[in-house]
């Protein structure tokens, strides 16, 4: 029986690989990620050592490493357009997951393809993916929002949005932020909505928790978070009534209680609300 590794025979194209990482467990490394990365000229990474000791795992021996991190990834753009130019395989990989995803790789994505560079993928574990799958939620449509803006309207608008968003949504938050952030999902989308709080995924210390936005935040205040967090949010329910001009003046109201200007409190009620601007301006001012 032949014990030729199937990686080590892969023929790799040169071009822009994007290489999906293991978020925890590294036996979720796959063959032929292994075999993209044995082959890659250059690597792209956001941590040189974390990546290292992958790379040393798997036999991986690039010319170099390039460290493409949310700081360094707009500037690195040229230098990995000429590589590409040049013919070399270049493989951009993150500390954890599908780059792109809420990590460094997009940028780099969009430079090959302007520059008119083969892209290619290779699929593999995505984070915000598992935890919808073990949240226990309806996953036939899924929102995927990141990381929530740290304050301001921008974080209020979001806010409002998942809150009235008809898909199971996934979020992250680091562990020194959870209790912050499902405080205020609790007033944005009720205390009985439920929630799932999943973290260290793949790993020893996974821990999947289920319950209401009520209990979630009780939870969290309970206990030390660790570890960067999957927030998955229940659908809203069906609409069964249209929007009243109580639930339009109660909206201007929260955000005009928080420093909001009429201005942008209007934008954002019309906008979350989905109602005519004329109609909240008019309620916001009395008319």
């Amino acid at each position: 029986m032949s014990t030729e590794n199937p990686a080590a025979a892969t023929t790799i194209e040169s071009g822009l690989w994007l290489v999906a990482t293991p978020i925890g467990n590294l036996d979720d490394l796959s063959t032929r990620a292994v075999a993209v990365l044995r082959a890659a000229d250059v690597i792209c990474c956001e941590d040189t050592r974390r990546s290292g000791m992958l790379l040393k795992r798997i036999g991986a021996t690039p010319e170099r490493l390039i460290v493409v991190n949310d700081h360094t990834e707009h500037d690195a753009r040229a230098e990995v357009v000429s590589l590409l130019a040049s013919g070399r395989t270049v493989a951009v990989v993150t500390d954890a997951g599908t780059p792109g995803i809420s990590d460094p790789g997009e940028r780099l994505a969009r430079a090959a393809v302007e520059a008119g560079h083969p892209l290619r993928a290779v699929p593999g574990p995505a984070a915000f993916v598992m935890a919808a799958v073990v949240s226990a939620m309806p996953t036939a449509r899924i929102a995927f929002d990141g990381f929530l803006p740290r304050s301001g309207s921008d974080r209020r608008e979001r806010l409002s949005e998942v809150a009235r968003e008809r898909r199971t949504t996934v979020l992250y938050e680091a562990p020194h932020r959870l209790a912050r952030t499902l405080a205020d999902l609790c007033e944005a989308c009720g205390t009985v909505r439920r929630v799932a709080l999943v973290r260290e995924m793949t790993k020893v210390h996974e821990e999947i928790w289920r319950g209401t936005m009520e209990q979630a935040l009780a939870h969290a205040r309970a206990v030390e978070p660790r570890g960067e967090y999957a927030i998955v949010v229940e659908p809203a329910p069906s609409a069964t009534a249209e929007v009243s001009d109580d639930d339009i003046v109660s909206e201007l109201a929260r955000r005009q209680v928080a420093g909001v200007s009429t201005r942008d409190a209007v934008d954002e009620v019309s906008t979350t609300l989905g109602v005519a601007r004329n109609r909240v301006y008019g309620l916001a001012v009395g008319r």
